[in-house]
């Protein structure tokens, strides 16, 4: 996988920085939108990275200026800064940005992901972007639901870390660190999802039981039997549906308390969200039922006195179903990263003041001299001092042959060391590593957006409100010229409205699916960039693979078996399993497997001995056996001529 994004990389920088930032900035600038209402004017001033020359500042001015929507441009040859003054309705500072590393430098930014508690709905999104982005030193920021995370690019000498996590709470949610690429931080942090999933299922089941009842006797007109038993008036009537009042206050209560408790959250901080219209919607149900029992006499019509307690004990359930789905689908998410921090070495052993001491990998220092064994992971990345062997990187690289290690050459850490010893010196550790950098991608990409959620989160943010407002104005026109009783039409509206509105499929499937999408990739060996690039893919209509050791398997197979002449295929390949059944090499391990395909009996042989490299010999029923390369073959004196042409082919 790393090796097919590097060579995207090296095809990425080919033409000159000039060529680049210029088709970049005509990227920018056909995609900029148009100028808007007159707004504040932006101004960044960063440290950039990567200017060797004295030709870089003008180049890196006129790809500036090349954006629609900037203005003044000072690029400071001496101090290595960018001046940048922008119009924010014409582009913004992530625009300016990306021009920067378009024309080939590195702007002075740097990137920080903060785990945000409580959010339920896109509208909770807009809320904390909006913070954020209006804290000190914050460029641009973006608000995952479904990672349960802000990813913040900040200018490192300007951002007040408490006031990130101080903007967060002042928006109503709370700010949590996020979990640490180990196993046990994963796993705490997939009990805490485990216990809210299975918390929010015994709301659920609860809420389901009482239902049941309370929909059967809630109409009674509708049930033969119960019709003459519960007739209009009568006071069976009015204590049966007292007792159901009684019976879904705890649903209300306790079932419901999550969606009081975030109505409030968001009615402290002025604003609202999705639990916002389910608590007034059954709350709104509720109370209409609890009039309805008390004070029959205020209706023009006794028999117009109907309860709603079903509509507050079935949402209820039904709501609570939908968050505790959403919680299992996100837990799934995580699973793709568990994976990959698994393929990690626990340990390493390491040479320390002439010592041999097994150590926690992450104790491993830059330059530590490490030794690993056949079978074993290799645990950090380096470069080998000592010995030789086979390594298999098939995990990185998709690559289904091992790769021959000698001195000098590198190896990455968590592949699997397969035949010989060897040492390496450790060149990159703990969060350096090619599998940290991995586990860092998949986390980005699963919390960045597609193009499609940035419009959702925009309309999500002005839906709440919306939906309230509506509300109120259909209960006024129905309460005005409706049909009698017209408040009992009117209050039936409001709460439909309120509850069917709610923007859960909304600010959830978009945001769901990324996660879900870009983590079942990585399980499956294929990294997802980005939500750009997973919207991008439907309009492409070829895919161009630069080799094609990383669309196989993943793993060697036995195809053919093409003997010299005077022997036979099926002897050849008997001889062949039988010795490389004390072989780990994965050609040997291919060359059993075909064997036991073809039900052949194997023997023990005797004698193994495996030379690094080449092959491996023995004696197999009292017959030499040699199984290699060519330079095994020539190394041996063995006339191979004649098999030149097929093992070419």
């Amino acid at each position: 996988m790393t090796e097919r994004w590097m060579h995207g990389a090296q095809s990425r920088r080919t033409g000159t920085r000039e060529d680049r930032s210029m088709a970049r900035a005509t990227e920018l600038r056909n995609r900029s939108p148009q100028p808007a209402a007159a707004a504040k004017p932006g101004h960044l001033d960063l440290e950039i990275g990567g200017m060797t020359c004295a030709h870089c500042p003008p180049l890196l001015e006129k790809a500036l200026k090349d954006v629609d929507g900037v203005g003044h441009v000072q690029v400071n040859p001496s101090t290595h800064r960018a001046s940048v003054d922008y119009d924010p309705g014409r582009t913004s500072a992530h625009d300016v940005l990306e021009a920067i590393r378009a024309a080939g430098y590195a702007p002075g930014t740097a990137k920080l992901r903060v785990g945000i508690k409580g959010m339920r709905c896109a509208s909770c999104v807009s809320h904390v972007e909006r913070a954020l982005k209006t804290t000190p030193g914050v460029l641009t920021c973006s608000v995952s639901l479904g990672s349960e995370a802000a990813d913040i690019v900040y200018l490192p000498e300007k951002l007040d870390r408490a006031g990130v996590d101080r903007a967060i709470e002042e928006a109503g949610y709370q700010p949590v660190a996020e979990a640490a690429d180990t196993e046990e931080a994963q796993d705490a942090q997939a009990a805490e999802q485990e216990r809210e999933y299975r918390t929010l299922m015994r709301k659920f089941w609860f809420a389901a039981a009482v239902s049941v009842p309370v929909m059967g006797l809630s109409y009674p007109d509708l049930v033969p039997g119960l019709r003459e038993w519960m007739a209009p008036g009568t006071t069976t009537r009015t204590v049966v549906w007292a007792l159901l009042g009684v019976l879904t206050l705890p649903v209300l209560l306790w079932s419901g308390s999550q969606f009081f408790v975030g109505m409030w959250q968001a009615l402290r901080h002025r604003t609202a969200n999705m639990h916002t219209l389910i608590a007034i919607g059954i709350s709104a149900a509720y109370l209409y039922s609890v009039v309805a029992v008390a004070f029959p006499e205020i209706f023009p019509d006794p028999s117009l006195a109907e309860v709603f307690w079903d509509v507050t004990t079935v949402v209820t359930a039904l709501v609570v179903l939908g968050l505790a789905l959403e919680i299992r689908a996100k837990g799934r998410t995580s699973e793709a990263i568990k994976k990959l921090i698994g393929l990690q070495a626990k340990t390493a052993r390491v040479v320390r003041d002439g010592e041999e001491i097994d150590l926690p990998v992450e104790e491993v220092l830059v330059g530590d001299v490490v030794i690993v064994r056949p079978g074993e992971k290799i645990p950090v990345d380096g470069e080998v001092v000592e010995g030789s062997s086979a390594v298999d990187e098939s995990m990185i690289t998709g690559e289904s042959l091992p790769v021959e290690k000698r001195i000098g050459d590198e190896v990455i850490g968590a592949t699997l060391n397969k035949t010989g010893s060897f040492r390496f010196r450790a060149t990159k550790v703990g969060k350096d590593t090619a599998l940290a950098s991995i586990i860092r991608m998949v986390k980005d990409a699963q919390g960045s957006k597609a193009p499609i959620q940035r419009v959702v989160d925009v309309v999500s943010g002005y839906f709440v409100p919306t939906v309230m407002i509506l509300a109120v104005l259909a209960f006024i026109f129905w309460y005005d010229v409706g049909p009698e009783p017209r408040f009992v039409y009117a209050t039936i509206v409001l709460v439909t409205t309120l509850i069917i509105a709610c923007p859960c499929a909304l600010g959830l499937a978009t945001p769901t699916s990324l996660t879900v999408g870009i983590g079942k990739g990585a399980e499956n060996g294929i990294l997802i960039r980005s939500g750009d690039a997973l919207q991008t893919s439907q309009r492409l209509d070829s895919i161009v693979l630069d080799k094609t050791g990383t669309i196989t398997r993943g793993e060697p197979a036995l195809t053919d078996v093409v003997p010299a002449a005077g022997f036979d295929d099926a002897e050849v390949l008997r001889l062949a399993a039988s010795l490389e059944r004390g072989s780990e090499h994965p050609l040997g391990e291919a060359i059993v497997s075909g064997a036991q395909a073809r039900d052949l009996r194997l023997e023990d042989a005797k004698d193994f001995a495996a030379i690094p490299g080449h092959g491996v010999s023995g004696m197999v029923d009292g017959r030499d056996v040699l199984l290699g390369n060519a330079k095994l073959m020539a190394r041996r004196n063995v006339d191979a001529a004649g098999l030149k042409e097929a093992w070419q082919r």
